[in-house]
């Protein structure tokens, strides 16, 4: 079932541990699927954090997963890499209309670069946060094992890293953006 119409605008907020402030954005609803819903980021929007900001290059879509700890950013062609997947907590929908997206970033990245290596990123980030923002173990433990189940998943093909994104993002170029 839709969350909203095609088009609706969504606003992601993400931080890191003890809610310090990380990356916003807005981008525009896109539609669903079985593993979850998909926002779109066309190239131009304003990406901004404490001490940074840009435009993005290329379109971007986000799948916001059902289940997981982690949300991956799949690049249209034409930067240095298509798949960004930030391992963070679940998503949360929040705000007065629903249309707040909310993730805590927990440092470790799996990165697909344009010609097709995948790397992990961050490792040394998610060690030092661990001691200075204090991570509970059990999230020490999340963060971890998602990023072994993404990164397998990534070298594999395997759903949401078989292609379907090509899809959405020929959705995000075609239709409404927000």
């Amino acid at each position: 079932m839709e969350r909203f119409e095609a088009g609706h605008p969504v606003f992601v907020e993400t931080t890191k541990w003890g809610g310090r402030p990380h990356w916003q954005y807005t981008g525009a609803y896109l539609g669903v699927d079985e593993l979850g819903d998909w926002v779109g980021f066309p190239a131009g929007t304003h990406n901004h954090r404490p001490g940074m900001e840009f435009h993005s290059e290329v379109d971007t879509v986000m799948l916001v997963p059902r289940h997981g700890a982690y949300l991956p950013a799949f690049h249209a062609p034409g930067i240095w890499c298509d798949l960004y997947v930030d391992i963070a907590t679940p998503a949360e929908w929040g705000g007065a209309d629903g249309a707040v997206l909310h993730s805590v970033d927990l440092d470790l990245d799996v990165i697909r670069l344009s010609d097709g290596t995948v790397k992990l990123d961050d490792e040394d980030e998610f060690e030092h946060h661990q001691i200075a923002y204090g991570y509970p173990a059990e999230i020490i433990a999340l963060a971890e094992e998602w990023t072994e189940r993404v990164y397998a998943a990534v070298l594999a093909g395997e759903p949401p890293f078989d292609g379907r994104a090509e899809g959405w993002l020929e959705r995000l170029a075609s239709g409404p953006r927000g």
